[in-house]
């Protein structure tokens, strides 16, 4: 039986298989599943923000918050678990568009399209590859990302489930 790991938001949890990582609830956010399938090590990352750039003073930000740096964190922890970076690959879900002006807005309300971005380049920065995405659309996402084999289901009331 797995261990089921709940990943909350503006959170990261890695674990190796037997392991479920679960988060709810991505609206705009980003859940970001990383996996080594050699040793079989998960990390899954629930990203709210695009970049920790804009954040000034260091008013104790939490760096599990940003696509930049959240990845940067779920990697280094992944790799102290034996994960090898060459190895690692990425599925991302989440990035709704949760408000009805998506196409009049400014950009800086298209939060979702950002933050899709924004794990996009920093995943091709990291020479991470993105194997499969399920982002966009208006509605949220649950996922779950199963240490056994890599496979992210994702969850949502409006779709029912798919595995990506």
């Amino acid at each position: 039986m797995p261990d089921i790991v709940k990943v909350a938001m503006a959170d990261l949890k890695v674990a190796r298989d037997p392991a479920v990582l679960i988060t709810i609830g991505l609206g705009s956010c980003i859940g970001i599943a990383l996996y080594d399938p050699v040793v079989k090590v998960g990390g899954l990352a629930h990203i709210m923000l695009p970049t920790s750039k804009r954040v000034t003073g260091g008013n104790g930000s939490n760096p599990m918050k940003y696509a930049d740096t959240g990845i940067e964190i779920t990697l280094r922890k992944m790799v102290a678990m034996s994960a090898v970076k060459r190895r690692i690959t990425a599925k991302i879900a989440g990035g709704a568009h949760m408000f009805s002006c998506v196409k009049e807005c400014s950009s800086f309300l298209k939060i979702g399209d950002n933050n899709a971005a924004a794990v996009k380049e920093k995943l091709s920065r990291e020479g991470i590859k993105l194997m499969a995405s399920d982002t966009g659309k208006d509605y949220g996402r649950t996922v779950e990302l199963h240490t056994k084999d890599g496979s992210y289901v994702v969850k949502t009331i409006a779709k029912g489930s798919k595995v990506i």
